[in-house]
């Protein structure tokens, strides 16, 4: 696939995404929506974020990072989308539950961050 038909793909998928979050939100009551509702509106939240955060790095990592190959830039902008939006909806899950505080917040952006870490160091390796 090239560069531009996956960004036109992820773009149409994204504003999809963001038009379903907005159903979600204006048609589902979260009251009478039950298990069903809260699921829709965070698997919508997930996607949209996803597939916003994944452009925006795109953008920023091809406009200032010239040295790299796109493709790259494309996989590790995708990586680490998922991870910020995979930590938001988990915020949002323990916030729903009444479980979310500072220490629990810390550990989870640890994690993600000790996975990233991972695959950087994993890539790096490969290069050598």
């Amino acid at each position: 696939m090239s560069l531009t038909r996956y960004l036109l793909v992820m773009l149409i998928a994204t504003l999809t995404s963001w038009g379903a979050f907005l159903l979600v939100v204006f048609n589902v009551d979260p009251y009478e929506g039950g298990v069903m509702g809260r699921a829709l509106f965070l698997s919508t939240l997930f996607f949209a974020l996803f597939g916003t955060i994944s452009l925006a790095g795109f953008a920023i990592r091809a406009a200032t990072r010239r040295d790299a190959p796109l493709y790259l830039q494309v996989i590790v902008s995708f990586r680490q989308a998922v991870l910020i939006a995979l930590l938001i909806v988990a915020a949002l899950v323990l916030q729903v539950l009444q479980v979310l505080t500072w220490w629990n917040s810390m550990i989870m952006l640890l994690c993600i961050i000790m996975i990233e870490l991972f695959f950087l160091t994993r890539s790096s390796q490969r290069d050598i």
